[in-house]
């Protein structure tokens, strides 16, 4: 009998012990766009060893990834830029703020007739997307590779005419939905085509363009976002920064050939 009851409080003690000890360990839940999970795939990988559990939580819109994060069924997301995110938290009135950068997905400027932007002549035509959001991102993308100026303090907003104060090549922009600009190639000197569209239509916007964004592109940076009560928990940042690994960007890179570019800068490079 003694060792039936020596037997049960062995039992007992050992799943005390286990409890205590963190069981299978914490989980976090993080929101993301879409259903490419790859990259977080890696990260949750290399958390589960320090006894983190990443539950990927995915959905189809840009809309609901906040939304639930701020109201406590996610507790952190990682899927939109530091623009969408700013105009987003302010319009929505949400206490979000992000903990570090991501990736930058960048906008390249691609051409079947030319290899360099220097060598664009007078006159040309460069077919830009029509969407209020990647048309002002295409204009500043212009001004960085030489071709136009654009008024101070540009905000990414505005019409063409009204934001171009220079244009030494005078060069006609032409709009047209973003899903033309990769058809509109043979038609024009130049086209600038999005990420994802880029993509899906076979060309790298690294290694198939005479012209992409890099690192500079703050507004454009991808980050990871936290409820502000959040933003100093020890576990989120301890993901933050498994993310910024060199590791994982060397992951990054090789996995996406070119098409995402790990970019890890300081929170303050990004106004916040």
């Amino acid at each position: 009998m003694k060792k039936i009851v020596l037997s049960i409080v062995l039992l007992t003690l050992s799943v005390f012990i286990a409890a205590c000890s963190g069981g299978e360990g914490e989980t976090v839940k993080v929101g993301i766009s879409g259903t490419d999970t790859r990259q977080w795939d890696y990260v949750a990988e290399k958390a589960a060893e320090e006894g983190i559990n990443i539950e990927i939580v995915s959905f189809n819109d840009y809309v609901q990834p906040n939304t639930a994060l701020a109201d406590g069924e996610l507790d952190a997301n990682a899927f939109q830029t530091v623009a969408y995110f700013d105009q987003f938290i302010v319009e929505h009135e949400l206490d979000l703020v992000p903990i570090a950068t991501t990736v930058l997905a960048p906008m390249g400027m691609f051409s079947d007739k030319y290899t360099d932007v220097n060598d664009i002549p007078d006159g040309e035509k460069i077919a830009v997307p029509n969407d209020v959001s990647n048309q002002g991102r295409a204009l500043l993308l212009l001004q960085d590779a030489g071709l136009i100026e654009l008024v101070e303090d540009y905000d990414g907003l505005g019409s063409i005419e009204e934001s171009i104060v220079g244009n030494p090549k005078n060069i006609e922009l032409v709009p047209m939905a973003p899903a033309q600009t990769p058809r509109a190639l043979e038609d024009v000197a130049a086209s600038v085509i999005n990420n994802g569209i880029a993509n899906d239509a076979g060309l790298n916007p690294i290694h198939d363009s005479i012209f992409h964004e890099d690192e500079t592109a703050i507004d454009y940076l991808n980050i990871i976002a936290v409820n502000e009560e959040d933003k100093d928990n020890e576990t989120l940042q301890r993901i933050a920064e498994l993310y910024q690994e060199e590791d994982t960007a060397e992951f990054i890179e090789q996995e996406y050939g070119g098409t995402l570019l790990p970019t890890f800068v300081p929170l303050e490079n990004i106004g916040w």
